[in-house]
């Protein structure tokens, strides 16, 4: 028997309030009845769903991780000279000690 056969939705009982407020217990969660009712509702919703996707015939399907080829759009990393000091100071909008001067932050800490 396959992993896509053993995973038949109709292999296993249909998931109950009680395996959700047994999972929320195991997660420390405090649910009401009505988020109980409600996630129960959802969750087998995800279920059924990931149910569906495992019962699909993928047999001759190549896996992947992006259904479009992936290519670097970065430029080589390469040295190059760098802006001049002296010009990037003369257009910052307030210098110090040959440094720019911002603003502090967080309080009076040194």
């Amino acid at each position: 028997m396959s992993a896509v056969e053993a995973n038949r939705p109709g292999d296993r009982p249909p998931l109950g309030r009680n395996d959700v407020a047994h999972v929320a217990r195991l997660a420390r969660l405090a649910l009401t009845d009505d988020e109980l009712d409600r996630f129960t509702g959802q969750l087998a919703t995800v279920l059924a769903h990931a149910a569906d996707v495992a019962a699909l015939d993928l047999d001759g399907v190549a896996p992947t991780n992006h259904p479009l080829p992936v290519h670097n759009v970065l430029r080589p990393d390469e040295p190059r000279a760098s802006l001049d000091r002296s010009e990037v100071l003369a257009a910052a909008p307030d210098v110090e000690d040959h440094r720019f001067r911002v603003p502090r932050i967080g309080g009076d800490s040194p």
